[in-house]
């Protein structure tokens, strides 16, 4: 068996038996390594060599969780909170109740979205935004596997889409490799051409949020660290602070494009404000990094799972013994390119770092298969962003279950990843098949 297949199988299956992520990933790819005859010294070696390349965004997360519990010293969560509340109404009043789960879910997903583009911070709002709520979504009993499914939605469709933000990283991405790789096209062919597969990822949510999801489902009230402090008082002063502080940190993110600088920034207004007490921060600070501890240190683990991957050299293998079957089936050769896709984005977690593996040999093998320039750019574009959404090692999950998870009601294997897997990757095979057959 080809030994990223295996390893990311190994992985996968580990994962969904409950076995910790990063369990699942260190054990994944000594098998991928080993396996592809690296050997195990040598699978150890580039597997702890490879672990540096994602230690900026572990740090990144765990200052970003420091700010988003720093912030709750102001008040403007339980502010929030207080403001959805007044939204629930009083029970009984089933109608103000349903509205208030869509206005919910709306706000939800359009914050979601703008991180993407119109304020481009990623996961970044989640840790903030998310955890207060977590009170009121229990009062609406919204099943947070609907929730998460949304966040999701909201972290991937806008740079499959959209040419700006991160969907411009994503497009200028994909038109460099392809370039690179025997293909000229414009970008403003490449919105286009993304537009099949995305309302693949809508057919995926509504489905979500009217089907499979609609039942009420019941989660405890417990204290959870960002939103705990109930005797925390909020006033003008400490609401425009706290504004004052999220501005700040977006503002040197741009500026800087560093998650670790904007949220130091936001922690220094906090600081010389005195809504952040000298004596109290190391505390407050610390519970934030724990907070978000998880998703740093999976990112790291997935880097170095990544790093296996390539060494072994068996993603080219892979799609060289897939074409050896497709021979003059257009069809088969599509569904194949979009099942490998799936794989090694499952495997490293990134759409991003996926392109330049699969473009090299996607290319030539579309234009054997007849396929035109714009379905070419579906079917790579596709194949690239399957696997975001389901990965255990992708920021698209580990993002909502870190806001999600904060009081240990939410799985993030079994209520983030399996539920975003089957909403959104099967759909984008779908339709993904269905752009490249017809563009």
């Amino acid at each position: 068996m080809n030994a990223v297949v295996l390893a990311v199988a190994v992985m996968l299956v580990l994962s969904l038996l409950r076995i910790h992520v990063v369990v699942a990933l260190l054990i994944g790819a000594l098998t991928g390594g080993v396996v592809a005859g690296m050997g195990l010294t040598e699978t150890i070696k580039v597997f702890t060599e490879g672990l540096g390349s994602n230690a900026v965004i572990a740090l990144s997360y765990a200052l970003l969780g420091s700010f988003a519990v720093a912030l709750s010293r102001t008040g403007l969560p339980k502010l929030m909170v207080n403001k959805a509340i007044a939204l629930v109404g009083k029970e009984g009043e089933t109608r103000k109740k349903s509205l208030s789960k869509v206005l919910i879910l709306f706000v939800i997903l359009m914050i979601s979205s703008f991180s993407q583009n119109l304020i481009p911070v990623h996961i970044a709002i989640i840790p903030i935004f998310i955890p207060p709520l977590l009170h009121v979504l229990n009062e609406l009993q919204l099943d947070r596997r609907l929730v998460a499914t949304v966040i999701t939605f909201g972290l991937i469709t806008p740079y499959m889409w959209f040419p700006v933000g991160f969907g411009g990283i994503f497009h200028e991405i994909l038109q460099t490799n392809m370039k690179d790789s025997g293909l000229t096209v414009k970008m403003d062919q490449i919105p286009t051409a993304m537009t099949i597969p995305s309302l693949g990822m809508i057919v995926g949510l509504l489905i979500a949020v009217f089907i499979t999801y609609r039942k009420p489902r019941q989660y405890e009230n417990k204290a959870i660290g960002i939103s705990k402090e109930n005797d925390v008082k909020y006033s003008a002063r400490s609401i425009t602070i706290a504004v004052i502080s999220i501005a700040a940190t977006l503002v040197v993110q741009l500026q800087t494009d560093s998650m670790i600088f904007g949220a130091l920034s936001g922690i220094i207004v906090l600081y010389f404000s005195g809504q952040l007490k000298l004596n109290a921060s190391d505390t407050i600070l610390t519970e934030g990094m724990k907070m978000m501890s998880y998703i740093g240190f999976v990112m790291i683990s997935a880097a170095g799972f990544a790093a296996v991957m390539r060494e072994t050299g068996e993603v080219e293998t892979l799609v060289k013994d897939s074409s050896t079957l497709i021979g003059n089936s257009t069809a088969l050769g599509v569904l194949l390119m979009l099942v490998i896709g799936l794989l090694v984005t499952m495997g490293i977690g990134s759409s991003f770092s996926t392109i330049p593996i699969i473009t090299t040999i996607f290319v030539p093998l579309a234009g054997e298969l007849g396929l035109s320039v714009m379905a070419t750019i579906a079917l790579i574009g596709t194949a690239a962003a399957l696997g975001d959404a389901g990965s255990p090692a992708s920021d698209s999950t580990l993002g909502p279950t870190s806001g999600l998870n904060v009081d240990n009601q939410h799985n993030h294997i079994w209520d983030t990843c399996v539920p975003t897997f089957l909403h959104y990757n099967l759909p984008l095979i779908a339709f993904g098949f269905i752009a490249a057959m017809v563009l």
